[in-house]
Order: C-alpha cells, then sequence, then structure tokens
C-alpha cells in the first residue's frame, strides 16, 4: 500500500498523516470549523428564525418594529460574501480570539455567515407549519413557551432536513476560509496542492471534502426519515 502511495500519489505521501501539514491535522480543522460555527451560528440562526416568525405578520407576538429590524440584519449579514465578510470582521475576530489566523480565527466569520443563513431557512420551515396545530395550541390555553416547543417539535424534521444543508455550506465555506490561511482540507488542497501544482494533493483533498459532504448528507437524511417515523 505504502508502495502504490509513492508511486501514484507520491505529494499527498509526502505530507504524511501527522505534522503541522499532515492530513490528520487538517481533517481536523475542517471538522473544528463546520462543528463549532454551526453550534454557535446554528443556535443563534434558530432564534432569530423563529424570532421572525413569531414577531412576522401571523405570528404570536407580533411586533413590526422588531420584525423589521431583525429581518433587516439577517439580510445584511446574509448579503455579505464570505470572502469579505472576514475583512470586515477581522476586528472582532482579533478582539475575541486574540489572533486573524489559522482555524481559530476562522470560528467568528463562520459563525456570522452561519446564522442569517440558517435563520432564513428555519424562518421558511416555521411558516409552512400548520396554522392549525398552533392554533389549537393557543386555543387551549397554551403559554408561549409551550407554542415554542409546538413550533420545534411540529418543525424537526424539516430543521434537521436544513441543519444538513447548512453543514454541507459550512465545509465549503471552511475549504474557502483555508484557502486564505485559516487551514484545514481547503488550505491543504491551496497551498500544497494547486499552489505547489502538486495535482494528486489538490485531488486528495477534494475528495475528502466530497467524502465529508456525503457523509453529512447521509446523516441527515437518515435522521430526518428517523423522526418523520416516529
Amino acid at each position: 500500500m505504502i508502495d502504490v502511495l509513492k508511486t501514484y500519489l507520491p505529494n499527498v505521501f509526502e505530507l504524511g498523516w501527522s505534522g503541522d501539514a499532515g492530513w490528520a491535522l487538517a481533517i481536523w480543522n475542517t471538522l473544528y470549523m463546520t462543528v463549532l460555527p454551526f453550534i454557535v451560528g446554528g443556535a443563534v440562526g434558530l432564534v432569530v428564525g423563529l424570532l421572525l416568525v413569531l414577531t412576522g405578520p401571523n405570528g404570536v407576538i407580533k411586533n413590526k418594529v422588531v420584525c423589521w429590524i431583525v429581518d433587516k440584519v439577517t439580510s445584511v449579514f446574509r448579503a455579505i460574501p464570505f470572502v469579505i465578510l472576514i475583512a470586515v470582521l477581522a476586528s472582532l475576530t482579533m478582539l475575541i480570539m486574540q489572533t486573524n489566523l489559522g482555524p481559530t480565527a476562522a470560528l467568528v466569520p463562520l459563525s456570522f455567515a452561519t446564522f442569517p443563513f440558517f435563520a432564513r431557512q428555519v424562518q421558511v420551515v416555521f411558516s409552512e407549519l400548520d396554522r392549525g396545530v398552533i392554533e389549537a395550541a393557543q386555543a387551549s390555553g397554551a403559554t408561549f413557551w409551550d407554542i415554542v416547543k409546538v413550533y420545534l417539535s411540529e418543525g424537526l424534521p424539516d430543521l434537521i432536513r436544513v441543519s444538513t444543508v447548512t453543514l454541507i455550506s459550512l465545509v465549503g465555506e471552511t475549504a474557502m476560509a483555508g484557502a486564505i490561511g485559516g487551514g484545514g482540507l481547503g488550505n491543504v488542497a491551496i497551498s500544497y496542492g494547486y499552489y505547489r501544482f502538486n495535482n494528486d494533493v489538490t485531488w486528495v483533498a477534494t475528495l475528502m471534502i466530497l467524502l465529508l459532504i456525503f457523509a453529512i448528507q447521509f446523516l441527515g437524511d437518515w435522521l430526518t426519515r428517523k423522526v418523520s417515523h416516529r
């Protein structure tokens, strides 16, 4: 096996599994930049998406001012390209993380990129729920938090589906962050592959990113089916 790698993928073999430029660290950094921003940005996005629905025209706590402000803030962050967002948030990143380099620094712009993307999807999911279920909960004397639980429980299958889409989008953005020094498989593909004309490194890094995306899609589809049949 080692001889095959040396023969057909010499540059991939030369990078090795360990070390600062090794494949293990690259994979770890990609997962690190995917999971943590999804937890932070996803949590904020869930709250923002729910707030947009609850304060909207048909919401249980209608508030035009709050809805307008939240909607515009979400739209602004959603409209900023990720590469520009990294530059715009550079000062905030330095303030929070004490660095503007590496995968840790990428967590801040990745989280900010995640929350509006996820918030819009959550808004669509909750907006399309059967109004009769919500009205029935209100008629039965449900409290505000009871209604929130109804939204979450009724929308769970679709929430898992849009979470899968968000995670896949995040993997793509980690590759973009890697291309500008964030680390991970994107950094390997560009810095050690493309810039050095090591095509085997670029292809293997790309294949690993695709495998990660397929794994996320498979798990998301499986969880969606599992929850839908409960």
